[in-house]
């Protein structure tokens, strides 16, 4: 058995190495996330409810966007976003794929009603941004690791996954915003007997629970509108229905204006180049950006203190999801790159951007699906399904990514 795992050497590691390498990133996220469940717990309770909001609001608002505006401003120009042109394509692809494996188990384990399309959501849409970032800087950090240089690696890997998450956004508050709309009784909390839907139309003046949870995000319509001119009109239509407000998160506007910065040579030079006249304002953002990784998992355990809470899912649904997004999607993520790979639409020789791929198909289900699930009614099974899946992702994603370190070295 030692002169098997001797052998088995991958890029000049053995299997003991490859396993450490994949395995202390995990463990290095698990760590962070404990401490963060410790101080949320009631016998510390330094980091309540309250305070877990704000370092959130903190984290999605200024340190996330600061670490993306950073490292992709840095990394991109106008030939590499031709290049990189994969990537966003392949979130595209991981989800048609991940909604085709959640449609496949949503028929065959038969949710609760109605909670058929949620289960879809909640196995076809991964985290692209958050958890990814988190691995790649844990794996980086080790000088070990098989790609390269620490700040290399950090800035090339923050780039790629940075590229992909504006196209991550639209489908958030598009595809999924949709799927996960009310059923017509307007209301997730159906009870048994209740199952025969009535006419909404004939129940909508009921009561005010009967009104469909969607006018909660309805952008109120301006008394105004009629006096304005017509593409006034359209544009503030377009606005409205293509939900501009919701995709153009802070993340998002950071990632579009490091697009458009860096990809401008003059731009470039001018903010994101060392001896750059307004450089300080890059190495700020680089100062804020750090601090990211550490508080968004302090506030990921912070908020499995709660524990799973009430569900109506059930144990059959719920294993059923943790199954198919752990265990089902990332072979069909592997197939799908492994295609691309030999098309050439992946640079070649860039074993950070296959790996980084790789990731967009393994991770555990997206936190702001969680967000959207709770405006639109369903927000307790939202927070059921995150709770289990990154519990046990903890174990999968270290054994797909031994898998992918022996597939690319």
């Amino acid at each position: 058995m030692k002169r098997f795992l001797s052998e088995a050497a991958v890029g000049g590691e053995s299997l003991l190495g490859t396993i450490k390498i994949a395995v202390l990133p995990i463990a290095k996220v698990f760590t962070m996330c404990f401490l963060g469940f410790l101080m949320a717990s009631k016998y510390v309770n330094i980091l309540p409810a309250s305070g877990r909001k704000l370092l959130n609001g903190l984290v999605f608002s200024l340190l996330l966007p600061c670490l993306i505006f950073s490292q992709l401003g840095q990394a991109i120009t106008l030939e590499k976003m031709i290049e990189w042109w994969f990537i966003p394509m392949n979130v595209v692809l991981a989800t048609i794929s991940g909604s085709l494996i959640g449609l496949l188990i949503a028929y065959i384990v038969h949710p609760p009603y109605p909670f058929f399309k949620f289960t879809i959501v909640q196995i076809g849409i991964g985290n692209i941004g958050n958890v990814p970032l988190v691995l790649i800087a844990a794996l980086c950090r080790d000088k070990s690791n098989p790609f390269g240089d620490s700040n290399t690696c950090s800035t090339q890997g923050t780039a790629y996954i940075s590229f992909g998450q504006w196209v991550g956004a639209i489908i958030l508050y598009t595809f999924v915003f949709n799927m996960l709309a009310p059923p017509p009784g307007g209301s997730f909390d159906v009870e048994e007997e209740n199952l025969p839907i009535k006419n909404s139309s004939k129940d909508a003046a009921a009561g005010p629970e009967q009104v469909p949870l969607l006018t909660m995000d309805v952008v109120p319509t301006d008394s105004e509108a009629p006096k304005r001119g017509r593409l006034a009109e359209i544009l503030s239509f377009l606005y409205e229905k293509l939900k501009l407000k919701q995709i153009l998160q802070p993340p998002i506007i950071a990632s579009i204006l490091a697009m458009v910065l860096g990809a401008v040579p003059f731009l470039k030079k001018l903010i994101f180049t060392s001896d750059a006249p307004l450089y300080f304002f890059t190495d700020s953002c680089i100062i804020l950006g750090e601090a990211m990784i550490p508080c968004i998992l302090l506030a990921l355990g912070g908020n499995l203190v709660d524990g799973p809470g009430s569900s109506k899912l059930g144990l059959r649904t719920t294993a059923a999801i943790i199954f198919g997004r752990l265990v089902l999607v990332p072979p069909a993520g592997l197939a799908i790159v492994s295609l691309a790979d030999k098309l050439g639409f992946i640079p070649t020789g860039d074993k950070m951007f296959k790996f980084v791929l790789l990731l967009q198909h393994t991770m555990p289900t997206s936190v702001l699906s969680g967000a959207v699930a709770s405006l639109r009614g369903c927000g307790r099974e939202a927070a059921a399904v995150l709770f289990w899946v990154h519990i046990f992702a903890v174990i999968s994603m270290a054994g797909w990514i031994v898998l992918y370190l022996n597939i690319l070295f």
